[in-house]
C-alpha cells in the first residue's frame, strides 16, 4: 500500500466493526468523505484489504451468508500492534504542511487508550515546541528570501501557534474523562437511520459463521 495514512485507515475501521466484510467497509468510508480529506480512492479499499492480510495483519473469513458468499475482515494481533505503531507514529510528529496522518489518526482515537492518547498528545505538544524554536532560531539574512516567502513562513508559525493552543485544550479533556475511549463506554450514539446499526446486526451473525469454521 502507497500510503500509511491508507493503511493506518484501513487497520482502524475493521478493528472498529470487526468482522466486517470490505462492502461495509466500503460503504462506511465513503460516508466519512475519505475521499476527500484523506485521498483514499474508493477502488482501491479492496485491494488494501487484501493487501494487509497477505501482510498478516488482517484475517480473510471466507463465509456462506444465506445464498451469498461474502469475505470478512478481522484483525490479528499483528495487525493490531501495527496499528498501534502507525497510529503513535501519525499522532506524535506534527508536519504543518502535511496533516493527514494526524487528521487520520485522529479519527481513530477512540481505539486506545486514555493513557496511550495522553501520552501521543504531550509528545506531539512537545515535538512541536521543538520544531518551533528550531525555526525561530535560524537567521535568514536579509534579502535571502523574497518577502512574499517570509509572509508564507509567518502563516506556518501561526498555524503552529493555533495548534498548540489547541493541543493544550485537547489534552486537558483527556484529563477531565471526556470521550470514550478504549475500554470506556461509548460517548455517542449513531443515529437510529445510521447504516452502522444493521452492520451491527450481520457482525454478530459473522461471529457465529466464522466459529462454525473452526
Amino acid at each position: 500500500m502507497a500510503a500509511t495514512e491508507t493503511r493506518l485507515l484501513l487497520l482502524g475501521t475493521v478493528m472498529l466493526f470487526e468482522p466486517v466484510n470490505g462492502y461495509q467497509l466500503r460503504r462506511e468510508l465513503l460516508s466519512w468523505q475519505v475521499e476527500d480529506w484523506a485521498h483514499v480512492n474508493p477502488g482501491s479499499i479492496y485491494s488494501g484489504l487484501a493487501t494487509l492480510a497477505k501482510q498478516g495483519n488482517l484475517d480473510r473469513h471466507d463465509l456462506v451468508d444465506g445464498s451469498r458468499e461474502v469475505a470478512v475482515y478481522t484483525s490479528t494481533p499483528l495487525g493490531r500492534r501495527e496499528f498501534e505503531k502507525l497510529w503513535r507514529e501519525a499522532v506524535e510528529r506534527p508536519d504543518l504542511l502535511s496533516p493527514l496522518p494526524f487528521h487520520t489518526g485522529m479519527a481513530l482515537m477512540p481505539l486506545m487508550s486514555r493513557t496511550a492518547v495522553r501520552e501521543a498528545l504531550q509528545t506531539r505538544l512537545a515535538n512541536l515546541d521543538a520544531t518551533t524554536r528550531d525555526q525561530l532560531a535560524r537567521e535568514v539574512p536579509a534579502g535571502a528570501v523574497p518577502p512574499h516567502v517570509l509572509a508564507l513562513a509567518d502563516l506556518w508559525m501561526g498555524m503552529g501557534q493555533t495548534e498548540r493552543e489547541w493541543l493544550v485544550t485537547l489534552i486537558a479533556r483527556v484529563d477531565r474523562g471526556d470521550f470514550g475511549l478504549r475500554g470506556e463506554p461509548a460517548d455517542w450514539q449513531a443515529p437510529a437511520d445510521d447504516p452502522g446499526w444493521q452492520m451491527a446486526t450481520d457482525r454478530q451473525r459473522y461471529v457465529e459463521l466464522i466459529a462454525r469454521q473452526r
